[in-house]
């Protein structure tokens, strides 16, 4: 009786999947560069000391749809894209200053649900201008946008091009928001 009451036990912690060997919780990094027609997304995580490649792609909202509506598509596919990622870590650019005022309020709007998402998945958030972005990535603050896809390329060793611009500055932000962290480790030792 007692070796089949501890053999259903046992089975009972089968499914869990423990690393013995990598006690240290993997950093995983999500980089959110905002829009509300388009919101790019990006992934690494550290592996060996090195900052890799997870995925990236874009949240595009229907043009169909009410400006709410598309809110709450950003809301639920950043939702879906966190669960399936699971990052312990975020970084979203800050808005910078544009010339068509009603698109700008609408992008901080849409930043806004953004950062709500990310908060309410219990992230902490870490927020970069472009220009800290670029410094970053290249110690350069006017770097071009193909300068800084190029390095975020060579950075994560992809082979392929990053064809979505907005993907592209969402890893980009990503890396920025990975190196202000081992900033910040070094910091407090």
């Amino acid at each position: 009786m007692i070796c089949w009451m501890s053999l259903m036990m046992l089975k009972r912690f089968i499914p869990m999947k423990l690393d013995f060997m990598n006690l240290e919780q993997k950093k995983r990094v999500i980089g959110i560069d905002p829009g509300f027609g388009r919101v790019g997304w990006g992934v690494i995580e550290k592996q060996n000391g090195d900052w890799v490649y997870v995925d990236h792609g874009c949240i595009e909202t229907d043009t169909k749809f009410e400006f709410i509506d598309r809110l709450v598509q950003i809301h639920e596919q950043l939702t879906s894209i966190i669960e399936k990622y699971r990052p312990n870590y975020s970084g979203v650019e800050d808005l910078f200053f544009c010339n068509n005022v009603k698109t700008a309020i609408k992008v901080g709007q849409a930043r806004g649900v953004i950062l709500l998402t990310l908060k309410q998945a219990g992230l902490p958030i870490d927020e970069f201008t472009p220009l800290q972005v670029k410094q970053s990535l290249t110690g350069y603050g006017r770097a071009q946008k193909d300068q800084i896809q190029k390095l975020v390329q060579i950075h994560l060793k992809m082979k392929e091009k990053i064809t979505q611009d907005d993907a592209a500055d969402a890893l980009a932000i990503a890396l920025t928001c990975a190196y202000s962290l081992a900033y910040k480790e070094k910091s407090m030792e």
